[in-house]
């Protein structure tokens, strides 16, 4: 199974690093693929040009096995779908691999609102990063797209290529980009919300 983790990574911290760790070691993923935002939809722009938070993300995940960037969504000239991100995967690794959509529960208590959230179940699993049953959603599309889909075991997610929906418990640390760039520029440490191996990059890029 290939784990797939998107967000604008502005800049990558040690919050984002744990649950996907936690993830990739739960699901016994065989690879998992940080996907940098280019043009966002669903959120603010990224402040930080791609190419800086290319690199720091690179230098973060550094030699962990299973780990690796993939930057189509930089590459892409438009704003970034996850559908579309998706069906590029599905033509590049046929439909057999089971492919697991990682989510925060903010982003999933959205899904619905996704651009062609049905189609998304069609190419891929979600793996909710968040305990079961925790506060479940209120808008009854989502609880619709919820129907019949929610695991009862992670095993399921590797019965069938897509489709499958799992709350994943991970390691909650209460670390945020947005923080984090407001301790650098007022001139505060960092240390230990991000990996040693990005620190002086990411004051470096500051001054």
């Amino acid at each position: 199974m290939i784990g797939l983790f998107g967000g604008t990574f502005d800049p990558v911290h040690n919050g984002h690093l744990r649950t996907a760790l936690d993830v990739f070691e739960a699901l016994e993923l065989t690879e998992l693929r940080f996907l940098p935002l280019g043009q966002a939809v669903h959120r603010e722009q990224p402040l930080t040009p791609p190419e800086q938070r290319l690199a720091l993300l690179k230098a973060a995940i550094g030699v962990q096995p299973g780990f690796r960037v993939d930057e189509r969504e930089l590459r892409r000239e438009r704003p970034s779908y996850t559908v579309h991100t998706l069906e590029d995967l599905r033509d590049e690794l046929g439909p057999a691999p089971a492919l697991c959509l990682l989510l925060g529960r903010d982003a999933f208590n959205a899904f619905h609102t996704w651009h062609k959230p049905e189609r998304i179940l069609e190419l891929a699993h979600l793996v909710v990063m968040d305990r079961p049953g925790h506060g479940l959603p209120d808008a009854p599309e989502l609880r619709e797209l919820m129907e019949g889909r929610v695991a009862r075991d992670g095993a399921e997610l590797k019965e069938r290529a897509a489709g499958v929906i799992w709350f994943q418990p991970v390691t909650r640390l209460d670390i945020s980009s947005s923080d984090i760039r407001r301790r650098l520029a007022r001139g505060r440490s960092i240390r230990w919300l991000v990996p040693d191996s990005i620190l002086s990059l990411l004051q470096q890029q500051e001054n």
